[in-house]
């Protein structure tokens, strides 16, 4: 029991925050778990509720490969913003900040890294070179790529949701960062999702509404998590830049 946990609780320590002295509000914390909920239990539907538009096989195929697209971009994006932000809080904050980056960056390389090591084996030709070049140790080679496989897949899946739902550990910094940010990781998502296509045979309003659901729940919910900052804290983005 405990290694087939091990994908999973390892995703869990890479991307949550751990920052001590962290603003920890539950009426946030369960409408981000709730915000993660619902977009899962919105995508088991869809998959449910309609046929696939092809094998399985390829689905799973297409669907890791969008992931490592979305974890290149979001490895572009996400340090933008996040730099940006640095760069704009004047001192002492911003050497404050700078000192804070240590978990960001590590779960932005953990996501990126599990997802490429991933994709490596999966690559038919990639797979094929690396087997040719095992010569006599194929089958071994084989059966390390299929158990390292069985842990990083579900530690793919695992830091994806969980990335989504604690915004690259962003909060590590400041608290206003992840209702910031999460909105452009959402929406990337999405516009990486309608470039693929759906995956299955829904109809265009149902997958129009799956993806423009997701950016629009996920930015009213930052919104209101702002707010909340703002009225029963005092925390603003102002004040978070010392301005």
């Amino acid at each position: 029991m405990t290694v087939l946990l091990a994908p999973f609780v390892t995703a869990a320590r890479f991307q949550r925050p751990r920052r001590e002295d962290r603003l920890a509000d539950p009426a946030i914390s369960g409408a981000q778990v709730a915000r993660t909920c619902i977009g899962l239990g919105a995508t088991a539907w869809l998959f449910y509720a309609y046929s696939l538009r092809r094998g399985a096989g390829d689905v799973i195929n297409d669907k890791l490969t969008e992931m490592l697209i979305a974890a290149a971009v979001l490895m572009v994006v996400g340090p933008l913003a996040v730099g940006a932000f640095v760069f704009a809080a004047r001192p002492p904050l911003r050497t404050r900040y700078r000192r804070r980056l240590a978990g960001p960056l590590t779960a932005f390389g953990a996501v990126f890294g599990a997802a490429a090591l991933l994709a490596f084996p999966l690559h038919s030709d990639l797979r094929d070179l690396l087997f040719a070049g095992a010569g006599d140790l194929g089958f071994l080679g084989g059966l390390l790529i299929g158990l390292t496989s069985l842990f990083l897949m579900p530690f793919v899946l695992t830091s994806s949701v969980l990335c989504v739902h604690h915004s690259f550990r962003t909060a590590d910094i400041h608290e206003v960062l992840p209702p910031l940010l999460s909105p452009v990781v959402v929406l990337a998502m999405s516009v990486l999702q309608s470039i693929d296509g759906p995956p299955v045979n829904a109809p265009q309003t149902v997958w129009l509404l799956f993806l423009t659901g997701a950016p629009l729940s996920v930015s009213a919910l930052s919104v209101w998590e702002l707010r909340r900052l703002r009225t029963h804290y005092g925390i603003t983005l102002r004040t978070a830049l010392g301005r």
